[in-house]
This record gives structure tokens, C-alpha cells and sequence, in this order.
């Protein structure tokens, strides 16, 4: 079994509202009130909600009906999605300037190795928050961050004291942390999983680690060893700098549901050529193409080819595309169509790290 490795030091940093963070900044009309980023529409959905919508409850992924329910007065501002990648991008320049160990997991988080960094400074408590003090003088918005042994800890404790705010869990804390900690909160157990575990009388990190491995392993599968591993305050996952695209997709939600194949393939055009664009930007290329269908009824179908080359061409995709569509029948009308492409021409790059004891 693999051991708690005590001697590494992770950050994990977390915009605050990103997306609305942002658009408050730009525009000070907003500020102080409550906003969603994204779609008011029927088929609208909310990206991103400023502080000040939460409070009416209103979250991300819920629908831009649902949200004003909930609020009244909620304003909604569309998306800029190129604004906030410039801004993350001046944000990662400042992680850069601590330590090469960057893995970003979106544009608004990222993990950090600071075990051995560029400012020579023992303390990872420090380190966090001077990064968060930088990030708010040079840019503008505000950070949270957790900082701890591994990337499962510290990405729980960002959580901790949002918004503003910071939390360490040093390694002398981290059982006693976890065992206290309700297990809705354990990174990586969703809804489902989390009333699976309620009605194992699972309810806390204590209850979890009380568990063998034989026990989680027949009940939630290779999870279990993943659960019974990170209880123990065991996560050997490492901060890799290069994170590896597995698969590149685009997709639309149409306001009106598609019952017509013809009119799916004038918007799977659309679509083939966004993805196209994003392949061509990064020099992707792949083997496997996915057609995916969400239909009326919300249920989901994926359908898939894999050729014995790579592509990146929208044409060479659309022939692909065509195929799958019309390998079997509509079921329903549609009301999303999406295209990704995986099986990448993309390499692993493997970083070699010195870890080394300090204090935290």
C-alpha cells in the first residue's frame, strides 16, 4: 500500500467568482449586485454567479429561468470568454514567477508544487499568500487557497475560507482533518456517490475510513481504493506542469429542439468548424471522432469512429460526422449536437521532482 508522503508542498488557488469577478471589474455598474454569466433564455444556462447572487441561491449550471426565479433582480451579462483567458494568462505569469510545477486545471484554478521554489521560502503559508496579495494589486480580483501535503487536501481546504481567504492543513492535521469532514465535501464525491455513502451510514471522513478496502472496493469499485487511499490523507498525484489534452470538442444547445437530420447537418457544419479552429490553433490532430446527441427528453447518446490516421480537417471530420449520424435513427428530437476529437497526437512529458522536507 502506498504511504502519506509529508513532505510536499501544494497550493491550490481559486479565483473568486471568476467569470463575474471579472465583469464587475470592468464595469463598475455592476458591482454590488447580483449577476450570472451566461444565457437568460429558455435554454440559457449560468456559467458563473457574482457573490451576490448566491446569497438568492443562484449557481452555476442551473438554467437562466431557474436563476431568475430564484432572484428577481439577478443580472445577466454574456460571456467574454477571451477577456477572462487574458486575464488567467497574467495570473499564471505570477504563479510562473514561484515555481515551474503549474498545473492549471481551468482558467480561474491551478495547482502549484512549491516544495523547492524560485523565492527560496520554506513557508508554503507565506508563499500563498503573497500570490493572492500579487494577484489583487496587479490584476485586480481577489483568491482563495488551501495548502497542504498533496492536491485532494489542499484543493478541499481553497474551499475552506472563500471568499478572500486561505486555509492550511499541515501534515501533523491532516487526519484529524479528514476524519471530521463531512463526506459531501470530499473532492471527487458527487450527488449520486454521496447518498450512496449516506445509506452506508457513510457520513464523515471517520465513517469512510472505518470502511476496509474490500468493503469500498464491492460497493463503489476501483473508486474504492481511490476513497480508502485519500481518507488516510494518501494522494500521490503529482503536480505536472504539462497537462495532457485527452480530447478537443465543440457544441451548441439549440433554442428550438431539431427533428430534422438536415437541419442537424447545417449546424454540425457550425460546429465541425469551431472544432477545426481550435485543432488548427494548437496544432491537434486525432483518430477518434464523437458525435454527440442530447435529445428532448435529456437523455444523452454518443456515437463513434475511429480512423486509422489522424485528422484535423473539418471536411475529413464531417465525412465521419455524416456517417455516425445516420447509422441509426433519431429516437426524439434533439436539442444538442457536440463533435469532439480524441485519440490525440499529443505526448506526455514526464518532469522529474527533488522533493525536499521544510516546514510548512
Amino acid at each position: 500500500m502506498p504511504e502519506m508522503n509529508p513532505n510536499r508542498k501544494i497550493i491550490h488557488i481559486d479565483m473568486d467568482a471568476f467569470f463575474a469577478s471579472v465583469e464587475q471589474m470592468d464595469n463598475p455598474v455592476l458591482r454590488g449586485k447580483p449577476i450570472a454569466v451566461g444565457g437568460a433564455e429558455n435554454r440559457g444556462v449560468v456559467a458563473a454567479a457574482s457573490y451576490e447572487a448566491r446569497k438568492f441561491g443562484v449557481r452555476s449550471a442551473i438554467s437562466g429561468v431557474l436563476a431568475k426565479k430564484h432572484c428577481p433582480d439577478l443580472i445577466f451579462v454574456r460571456p467574454r470568454f477571451d477577456r477572462y483567458k487574458e486575464i488567467s494568462n497574467k495570473i499564471r505569469t505570477i504563479f510562473h514567477e514561484y515555481t515551474d510545477l503549474v498545473e492549471p486545471l481551468s482558467l480561474d484554478e491551478a495547482y502549484l508544487d512549491v516544495t523547492v521554489n524560485k523565492k527560496g521560502n520554506p513557508s508554503a503559508t507565506l508563499l500563498a499568500q503573497e500570490i493572492r496579495l500579487r494577484i489583487l494589486n496587479e490584476v485586480g480580483l481577489t483568491a482563495s487557497a488551501g495548502i497542504s501535503i498533496n492536491k485532494f487536501v489542499a484543493k478541499i481546504a481553497s474551499d475552506y475560507n472563500k471568499p478572500n481567504g486561505q486555509k492550511t492543513v499541515n501534515p501533523d492535521e491532516v487526519i484529524p482533518f479528514l476524519e471530521v469532514l463531512p463526506i459531501r465535501k470530499f473532492y471527487g464525491v458527487g450527488k449520486v456517490t454521496t447518498e450512496k455513502m449516506y445509506q452506508l451510514g457513510i457520513f464523515t471522513g471517520l465513517e469512510l475510513k472505518s470502511k476496509s478496502l474490500e468493503f469500498l472496493e464491492k460497493h463503489f469499485g476501483k473508486s474504492g481504493n481511490f476513497y480508502y487511499n485519500v481518507v488516510r490523507g494518501i494522494h500521490n498525484s503529482e503536480v505536472k506542469s504539462d497537462r495532457i489534452t485527452k480530447s478537443v470538442a465543440a457544441e451548441h444547445t439549440f433554442d428550438v429542439n431539431l427533428s430534422s437530420e438536415i437541419f442537424m447537418m447545417e449546424q454540425l457544419e457550425k460546429i465541425a468548424n469551431s472544432l477545426e479552429k481550435r485543432l488548427k490553433k494548437h496544432g491537434i490532430a486525432g483518430k477518434t471522432v464523437t458525435l454527440k446527441i442530447k435529445y428532448s427528453d435529456f437523455t444523452q447518446q454518443t456515437r463513434s469512429k475511429t480512423m486509422p490516421y489522424f485528422i484535423s480537417d473539418k471536411g475529413l471530420i464531417m465525412e465521419t460526422v455524416k456517417e455516425l449520424l445516420f447509422q441509426e435513427r433519431m429516437k426524439d428530437s434533439v436539442r444538442l449536437l457536440g463533435i469532439s476529437l480524441s485519440n490525440l497526437n499529443t505526448e506526455e512529458k514526464k518532469t522529474v521532482v527533488v522533493q525536499l522536507k521544510f516546514a510548512f
